[in-house]
C-alpha cells in the first residue's frame, strides 16, 4: 500500500479512542472502498425494493446485473492491479512523480478498451433491454476507473477527501434510487441501476479530482507501464487467480441446481448470492488490520533489515535485524488470525438474532451457507494476508503458485460439491480456502528459514529487462500516439 503508512503513523501517535478510529476509517475506506460500497449497496437495493413492494423479479434482475458488473470488472482489473502497484511503488521511490497521473489513465484506457468490448459484446446477447445494457456500460466503465484508482489513492494522504467521495457516493446512490422510485414512481430497476451508476460516478470524479491535486500533470508516455506487466508477469497471474478462487463459486452455483435463470444470460442463485454476500463483510476487520500492521509495525523493521544489506550492514547488526522484523512479522499474523476468528466466532454466534432484523428471508439453508462461507472467508483473508507478507519479500514464484492452488481447488471443489446435497455446496470454497491458508503458511514458513541465501544468493548477478509481449504492445501504442503528432507538425510547417 505506497504511501497510506506515513499518515496512519502521525495518527496513531496520537493518544484517545478519536484518533484510533480515524486511522483505522482511513485505512478502511482506503481498502475495501469500491467493494464496501458495492456490498452496501446490493444489500440497501434489496432493502429498499422490498419496502416500496417492488416486483421479486424486477429485484433479482437488479441484483444479478449490478454483481454480473461487479465481478466482470474486477476480473479484468485483477490482472494488471498487481503489476500497476508495483509500478507506482517504484515510481514513488525513484521519485518519479510526474509519470504517476499518465500511468493511470493508460492502465485505464487498456482496461477500458478490452472490459467494454468484452462486457459490451455479453450484453448485446444477454437480454438486457437498450437503456438497461447502456446503464450497465456505463457503470462498468465507472468501476473500472474506481478499481484502478484505489492503487493510485494509496499515495494520497488527504484522506478526509477520499472519506468524502465515499460517503457523498452512498448519500447519492441512495437518495436519487428514493427519489426516482419512491417519490417520482419511476421503474425500480432501471431507476435503482441508474442511482447506482450516479453514485459510483460521483466516487470516480471526485477520486480523479484528489488525484490531479496530489500528482503533477505531465507529457511522460502512459504507456510505460506495460513494460512492468512483463518484468512482473507472476503478480498479474496472482491477481487473477486470487479473483478466481474468491469469486469463481457464485458463479458455479449459478449454473447448478439452484441456478434460476432471471432473464437471458442473467443468471443468479438467491438462496447461495445473499448468505455469500454477507459472509463477506466479515473480512473488512482483516483487511484494514492487514494495512494498520504491516504499515505501523512490520514494514519499519522490513525497511531497516534490507537497507543493513544495502548500506553495508554488519553481519551482527543484519541478524539481530532478521530476528526482530521476524519476530514482529509473526506477532502481527497472529494477531490477525485471531481477531478474524473472534470476529468470524461473534458473527455465527449472533447470526440468528442480526439476521432477524433484516427482511431477506432467511432459511435453514441459507443460515448453513452463512455459517459455511464465514469460516471460508475467514480462512481466505488470513491466507491472503499471508500472500501480501510473500509479495513482500518478493517471493512472486510461491504468491503466484499459492494463488493457483486457491483458484484450481476452490473452483473445482466446488464443481464437485454439485453432485452431492445442496447443503453442503459452500464446502467448496471453504475447503479450497482452507489450502489456500495452508499452502501460503508453509510457504512463508520456508521462505523466511534461510532469508539472508534469499536476499543475496536468489539475485540475478547481471541486471535483466524483460521484454514481452506487453512491451511491445506499450511500443506500438507509442508509436501510434507520435504519428498523429509528426503529422501535425508537418501540416503546420
Amino acid at each position: 500500500m505506497a504511501g497510506i503508512g506515513f499518515e496512519l503513523k502521525k495518527l496513531f501517535r496520537r493518544k484517545g479512542l478519536f484518533a484510533s478510529l480515524r486511522a483505522y476509517g482511513y485505512a478502511g475506506i482506503i481498502c475495501t472502498g469500491p467493494m464496501l460500497l458495492g456490498v452496501l449497496l446490493q444489500l440497501g437495493i434489496l432493502l429498499l425494493c422490498s419496502w416500496v413492494g417492488a416486483p421479486r423479479d424486477q429485484q433479482d434482475l437488479l441484483v444479478c446485473m449490478i454483481t454480473y458488473t461487479l465481478l466482470f470488472s474486477l476480473t479484468v482489473t485483477s490482472f494488471f492491479s498487481m503489476p500497476v502497484t508495483r509500478y507506482l511503488a517504484d515510481m514513488l521511490y525513484e521519485e518519479q512523480e510526474q509519470t504517476i497521473l499518465p500511468s493511470f489513465w493508460g492502465s485505464s484506457s487498456l482496461m477500458l478498451v478490452l472490459g467494454c468490448t468484452l462486457y459490451g459484446l455479453f450484453l448485446l446477447v444477454s437480454g438486457a433491454t437498450l437503456l438497461q445494457g447502456l446503464l450497465c456500460l456505463w457503470l462498468f466503465a465507472e468501476m473500472i476507473v474506481n478499481w484502478n484508482g484505489m492503487s493510485y489513492l494509496t499515495a494520497i494522504k488527504d484522506y478526509r477527501g477520499i472519506l468524502c467521495s465515499f460517503l457523498a457516493a452512498i448519500a447519492l446512490a441512495f437518495g436519487l434510487g428514493f427519489v426516482l422510485v419512491v417519490l417520482l414512481g419511476g421503474p425500480v430497476l432501471e431507476g435503482m441501476l441508474f442511482a447506482v451508476t450516479m453514485g459510483y460516478g460521483l466516487m470516480m470524479v471526485w477520486d480523479v479530482v484528489l488525484l490531479y491535486r496530489y500528482f503533477p500533470q505531465s507529457e511522460e508516455s502512459p504507456w510505460t507501464f506495460l513494460r512492468w506487466v512483463d518484468a512482473f508477469l507472476p503478480l498479474a497471474f496472482t491477481g487473477l487467480c486470487t479473483n478466481i478462487g474468491l469469486f469463481a463459486h457464485l458463479v458455479i452455483c449459478w449454473a447448478g441446481p439452484l441456478g434460476v435463470q432471471v432473464k437471458g444470460l442473467f443468471y443468479g442463485a438467491p438462496y447461495y448470492d445473499v448468505p455469500a454476500l454477507i459472509a463477506f463483510l466479515t473480512i473488512l476487520v482483516t483487511s484494514v488490520n492487514f494495512v494498520v500492521s504491516v504499515e505501523v509495525n512490520f514494514y519499519p523493521k522490513y525497511r531497516n533489515y534490507y537497507s543493513l544489506f544495502n548500506d553495508g550492514g554488519v553481519v551482527g547488526d543484519i541478524v539481530t535485524a532478521e530476528e526482530e522484523m521476524l519476530a514482529v512479522l509473526n506477532r502481527e499474523l497472529r494477531f490477525t488470525a485471531l481477531k478474524q476468528l473472534f470476529v468470524t466466532a461473534a458473527v455465527l454466534s449472533l447470526e440468528n438474532t442480526l439476521l432477524a432484523l433484516l427482511p431477506l428471508g432467511f432459511n435453514d439453508l441459507m443460515h448453513g451457507y452463512f455459517r459455511t462461507l464465514c469460516v471460508g472467508y475467514g480462512l481466505y483473508a488470513v491466507g491472503n494476508t499471508i500472500l501480501m507478507i510473500l509479495l513482500y519479500f518478493t517471493d512472486y514464484g510461491g504468491a503466484v503458485a499459492a494463488a493457483a492452488v486457491f483458484a484450481v481447488s476452490a473452483s473445482g471443489l466446488t464443481v464437485l460439491s454439485m453432485a452431492f446435497d445442496p447443503a453442503f455446496y459452500g464446502f467448496g470454497f471453504l475447503i479450497g480456502a482452507a489450502l489456500f491458508y495452508l499452502v501460503t503458511l508453509f510457504r512463508l514458513d520456508v521462505f523466511t528459514a534461510n532469508l539472508p541465501y534469499r536476499v543475496l544468493g536468489q539475485q540475478p548477478i547481471v541486471a535483466e529487462t524483460k521484454s514481452g509481449r506487453f512491451t511491445r504492445l506499450g511500443l506500438f501504442l507509442e508509436h501510434k500516439k507520435r504519428k498523429p503528432t509528426k503529422r501535425a507538425k508537418h501540416s503546420a510547417s
